[in-house]
């Protein structure tokens, strides 16, 4: 979905969407888009207040889910993009017929907020609570230490399905992503979540995917979120990023480390963007844990890059896929 015709829609109030909700974006001269010509979408400063619906609802068998709409759950819940600054009202409407709340890492929310049943911030069933979630930016506290802004990758989940923990939402699904931006944050073209969730990939089956879709020269974001009982380690074929808070190096003397595998661990999360097959051209290429027994396992998907044509060289899909799975497109 073209960025700026959704951010249009969502600065109208139309913020029920099913797969993602971001907050505004703009064009300007700090980047190219890869193979393009045209100047990279960044972020805007934050500071805007902003309301939507979230629901949880059960799934097919015995799974549960978030979604922006009745009916529309997903595994993983819907992508909540913020910018640092904006402050995130959100109407939570259990469907289910037990508690479920809404816990987020990452941003600031007051004890009412914090979705626990230890402080009685969860969500009977057919109940619905407001939490809200706020942003800033980074700056100087009172005393002359620096605080750090909100801006990272973050997930949100259930905290007290099965336990007060959360422990049978989260193996049931009940999770999903959160980017907050800073001002003048590149802007991908789509995004894509990966949660590692004990021997799972978003739940599904083993070896089963998600395999997901770009073409040559787009510019994809992956959010990579783990849960359960295991570490893991995230391994991308053909790409690497920058180990720090973007994935992107800022120039020429930035020491962050680039890295094509990282160590994650239960409520880890991290995220970077990638340019689909630069220096490496299309291919299907793979991503797993490599951890050997976990991806032996089924813990492995497809990046499928395609040439402008649509092809695929050498790739013989053996199965229909699902390539909108925990993706959203900008």
């Amino acid at each position: 979905m073209d960025r700026r015709g959704f951010n249009r829609r969502v600065l109208l109030g139309g913020a029920a969407v099913a797969t993602s909700l971001s907050l505004g974006s703009e064009a300007t001269g700090a980047g190219q888009a890869a193979g393009s010509g045209a100047a990279a979408r960044t972020a805007p400063a934050g500071g805007a207040v902003r309301h939507i619906k979230l629901y949880a609802e059960k799934l097919a068998d015995g799974q549960m889910g978030y979604g922006f709409e009745k009916g529309k759950a997903t595994i993983p819940g819907p992508l909540i993009e913020l910018n640092e600054g904006d402050t995130l009202h959100i109407e939570f409407e259990n469907t289910t017929d037990v508690a479920v709340s809404l816990h987020v890492h990452g941003l600031d929310y007051e004890i009412t907020s914090d979705g626990t049943k230890l402080n009685k911030s969860d969500v009977e069933p057919g109940a619905t609570r407001t939490y809200t979630w706020r942003t800033h930016a980074p700056g100087r506290r009172k005393d002359g230490t620096w605080r750090a802004g909100s801006a990272g990758y973050w997930h949100y989940h259930d905290h007290v399905v099965g336990t007060e923990h959360g422990t049978g939402g989260l193996r049931k699904g009940l999770y999903g992503p959160v980017i907050v931006r800073r001002k003048g944050d590149i802007l991908p073209d789509r995004t894509h979540t990966v949660v590692f969730n004990d021997l799972l990939i978003n739940n599904r089956a083993p070896h089963t995917g998600p395999n997901f879709e770009a073409t040559v020269g787009d510019r994809v974001e992956f959010v990579v979120i783990t849960h359960g009982e295991y570490y893991h380690t995230f391994h991308m074929h053909g790409h690497r990023w920058a180990d720090n808070r973007t994935g992107m190096l800022t120039g020429p003397d930035d020491p962050s480390q680039v890295i094509d595998n990282k160590i994650t661990g239960p409520a880890d999360s991290f995220g970077f963007q990638v340019i689909a097959g630069e220096g490496v051209g299309a291919g299907a290429w793979m991503y797993h844990c490599h951890v050997q027994s976990h991806s032996d396992m089924g813990m492995v998907g497809l990046f499928l890059v395609k040439k402008a044509d649509g092809t695929i060289p050498g790739y013989e899909p053996h199965e229909p896929h699902e390539p909108h799975q925990g993706a959203h497109q900008h």
